[in-house]
């Protein structure tokens, strides 16, 4: 099932890793002296800062903030850059800004974001990391099972990844051994960003299908016109003939919490084959409540992440400038900004691990193991990455089968999972 493949997506600040001189500790209140010398002296200090907010303490607020102030650099070493970007969210907590925070940082993303600057993040993110690249391989190869035999297929892709997991799984219908099946590819797009970028994902994609010879019919739907629940199989252009898939990557975290199972329920009137879901493993509406068990997962799960692209990129890459500054928006988002204020169609942050979905999903679907062709197209994929990486199973706690995860490290985070009726 692994291949080799033409993709439409390619064509035939001064920088510093040194440390600022450190010179003040801070004693907290049980006496014991946290210095920025000692090892993840950032992680150290942003608890501290949070605890404080959580606490308005103010006097311990503005000193730890200063302190950070100081310390942090978007340009340094993983600590500095950890210590930048939760500085900059725990100050707009601290002052109430989030919500005018993070539109200006939406705003000045927007301006400069284009088709061409994103192929190129994408893909050299796709060649130094499996962390998006994990999920298409193990959803391609669900939804091509899935499909097997059948001659007229709809995918309903619900995942702002501007297309680059389809590529593959067009060339694979280009080669199977039976007549090449027609395909329908129906995009939701749900952030801003991939909105204005679909134009040169639309004639990519349909140039990209003639070159495989596959019958191609490609459909944009801005999701952002009402909620995802509330899309019907007429608005989705869903016809009885048709073999469908539902495909969900990294989107559904942008789905508020209260209309997740309206979206299940939408998945199940289509009656698809199978639905994929691919979602990153993190926490962040169990403890939305409390602040301070909030910005700890939080601060867990980007630590892994951030001390994944420094083992990834080298340390004078754009691209993972980009990515961070990407982290940066999500990182005021959910810890700064108010749920019940709107700021944005789409910018919902609240992301749930595999087993918080597989409850939601259970009530509706039965969970599909993936075979061990695509668990081997799995492995093969990671192999060709650096160490560190591998693939992990694992059980809910009612010992089902919740799916699969790339883990980094031995840390999960990434969960791919396919349902069927």
């Amino acid at each position: 099932m692994e291949r080799t493949h033409l993709s439409p997506y390619t064509n035939h600040h001064q920088t510093s890793t040194t440390k600022r001189p450190i010179s003040h500790t801070y004693s907290d209140s049980g006496g014991s002296d946290t210095s920025p010398d000692d090892d993840k002296w950032a992680s150290k200090l942003l608890r501290e800062c949070a605890r404080a907010i959580s606490e308005k303490d103010s006097a311990k607020i503005n000193h730890l903030l200063w302190m950070l102030n100081e310390l942090s650099s978007p340009y340094g070493d993983c600590d500095q850059k950890l210590a930048y970007y939760f500085l900059q969210a725990l100050f707009c907590k601290a002052t109430e800004s989030g919500q005018r925070c993070y539109k200006t940082l939406v705003s000045v993303a927007d301006k400069s974001h284009c088709f061409d600057s994103a192929r190129k993040l994408i893909l050299k993110f796709q060649e130094v990391s499996p962390w998006t690249t994990f999920g298409h391989v193990a959803s391609n190869g669900a939804i091509l099972e899935a499909f097997e035999g059948e001659t007229k297929l709809h995918i309903i892709d619900i995942s702002n990844t501007l297309c680059t997991q389809w590529p593959t799984l067009l060339e694979a219908l280009a080669t199977r051994s039976d007549d090449t099946p027609s395909l329908k590819l129906t995009v939701v797009v749900t952030a801003t960003m991939v909105r204005s970028v679909m134009k040169e994902i639309t004639q990519r994609m349909e140039k990209f299908a003639r070159l495989m010879g596959v019958p191609f019919e490609f459909n944009v739907i801005n999701g952002s016109n009402k909620p995802l629940g509330q899309l019907t199989k007429e608005d989705l252009g869903v016809q009885d003939d048709e073999a469908i898939a539902v495909n969900c990557i990294g989107a559904l975290r942008r789905v508020e919490v209260e209309e997740r199972g309206d979206i299940i329920r939408l998945f199940s009137s289509l009656k698809p084959r199978v639905v994929t879901i691919v979602e990153e493993e993190a926490d962040f509406t169990s403890s939305r409540s409390d602040f301070v068990k909030c910005f700890e997962e939080c601060l867990r799960y980007y630590t892994l992440y951030f001390e994944m692209l420094e083992e990834s990129f080298t340390t004078t890459s754009n691209e993972r400038l980009m990515l961070e500054r990407e982290c940066s928006r999500s990182i005021v988002r959910v810890l700064s900004c108010d749920d019940k204020q709107n700021i944005g169609s789409g910018d919902c942050e609240r992301r749930e691990k595999g087993e918080q979905w597989c409850e939601r999903l259970k009530e509706l679907f039965s969970h599909v193991n993936f075979s061990d062709d695509v668990v081997d197209d799995v492995k093969a994929l990671l192999r060709r990455y650096k160490t560190g990486w591998s693939l992990a199973h694992d059980q809910t706690k009612s010992n089902t089968d919740s799916g699969i995860y790339l883990a980094w490290k031995d840390e999960h985070v990434v969960w791919a999972s396919a349902w069927k009726l």
